[in-house]
């Protein structure tokens, strides 16, 4: 079971930089602010339709949520902003591997204080040394 979500989560990975490839084109197009705003109106839309049909009718209102676990909506399009700015300035692979090293070395600290209600997961050397090499990789595209 672990191997599959592995699996979906690198599948997820690879969309995004899809995604990022169609934003930089859109955001010269139309504005780097409406291309963002497109893209969270189309996956919005999506995602109403498929809670219509997929989510459980009797789940807890997210109104009744403590108010710090709604933050990521901001988070969204901050990240959606960036991805439009700089792809086209820098590249598709440098942005992800970019946004990868700045992923991991947050989710490094999150996974070693249980932040968020996660579970603890402690910061060793294995994990230290799978984050420098995904920095040495953004100092190798830099360079190129």
């Amino acid at each position: 079971m672990q191997f599959l979500m592995i699996f979906f989560v690198v599948l997820g990975g690879a969309g995004l930089s899809v995604e990022a490839g169609l934003l930089g084109p859109l955001g010269a197009e139309v504005g780097e602010l409406w291309a963002t705003f497109s893209i969270f109106g189309v996956g919005a839309a999506l995602t109403f339709i498929l809670m219509l049909f997929f989510s459980p009718r009797n789940s807890p209102s997210f109104f009744a949520q403590p108010s710090w676990t709604l933050t990521g909506g901001v988070l969204g399009p901050i990240y959606v902003v960036i991805l439009t700015i700089a792809t086209p300035a820098v590249g598709i692979a440098m942005t992800m591997i970019g946004i990868l090293a700045g992923q991991v070395a947050k989710s490094l600290l999150i996974d070693h204080y249980g932040l968020f209600g996660t579970a603890h997961r402690r910061i060793d050397t294995k994990r230290i040394v799978a984050l420098l090499f995904i920095v040495a990789a953004l100092v190798l595209m830099a360079q190129s």
